[in-house]
């Protein structure tokens, strides 16, 4: 029988727990990691972990090396987060709206959604310019140190984010806000003016705007614009917030998902 134990009142299956465990793990080193790093990120026996790693390596969630010595996530996990994107209804009523921006702004766009205390991208769109930002699908980021981030968590009371954020808060540069207290002074801030901002908290040398979207209670989606600080201006930091805030409205306006909303944070 699995070993299962109670977790909530619903007994969690150990195993599945592990397998969940390993490919979270897997996607968060940068690049492939060897047997012992996973097991020592995990803290878990290296002999258990091998035998799951094959297991998962035969049905194409983890794939290896030809020496069989270096681990990363397989393309079955990427066919699964792509049934994601494809079957998300919010995702295709954001990305018009983010398609718009990019051509009406020329800067870097991002979609993303808000996953306990970090935030994921869903979507982006590349600037025109050669110097522009790196960004992903799929990327993961604190959600303290984003506009993206602080814009949804402003959306919240402060114990909520509270309970929400680690303790310690992460520092990604020497601009991110990592005191408790800043940070809610500036929450509040934000749920005054409606927007967010980050300068250099997340990447030195780029600023960003982004507005919740709020067709959940609390919203869980958010829509950014980065900009590179040599092209940055208080003009410019206007005339992104402005039509962040339209495009925001707009998406709102068009309705909710058949499938009622999305509360997991």
């Amino acid at each position: 029988m699995a070993d299962t134990r109670e977790t909530g009142g619903v007994r969690e299956v150990k195993s599945a727990a592990r397998t969940v465990e390993l490919l979270e793990t897997l996607g968060s080193f940068d690049g492939p990691a060897t047997l012992r790093q996973l097991a020592e990120r995990m803290d878990v026996p290296r002999s258990s972990l091998y035998a799951l790693l094959q297991t998962l390596v035969g049905r194409g969630w983890v794939r290896t090396d030809t020496t069989g010595s270096l681990y990363a996530i397989g393309i079955r996990a990427l066919l699964a987060g792509t049934g994601y994107i494809d079957a998300d209804p919010r995702l295709a009523l954001v990305l018009p709206h983010l398609d718009a921006l990019a051509e009406k702004l020329g800067e870097t766009l991002h979609f993303a959604r808000l996953d306990g205390a970090d935030v994921v991208y869903l979507a982006t769109r590349e600037s025109r310019h050669y110097l522009r930002p790196f960004s992903r699908v799929g990327r993961r980021l604190p959600a303290h140190s984003t506009s993206l981030g602080k814009a949804l968590l402003a959306e919240r009371t402060d114990a909520e984010v509270d309970a929400l954020l680690p303790a310690p808060l992460p520092a990604l540069t020497d601009s991110t806000v990592t005191d408790r207290g800043a940070l809610f002074a500036e929450l509040a801030e934000i749920r005054a003016r409606g927007y967010a901002t980050d300068d250099g908290e997340n990447v030195v040398g780029l600023r960003c705007v982004g507005v919740a979207v709020r067709y959940d209670r609390p919203a869980i989606d958010a829509v950014s614009c980065s900009i590179p600080s040599a092209r940055y201006s208080p003009e410019v930091q206007d005339a992104v917030t402005d039509a962040l805030i339209r495009a925001r409205d707009a998406v709102e306006a068009a309705g909710a998902t058949p499938f009622g909303p999305l509360t997991r944070m």
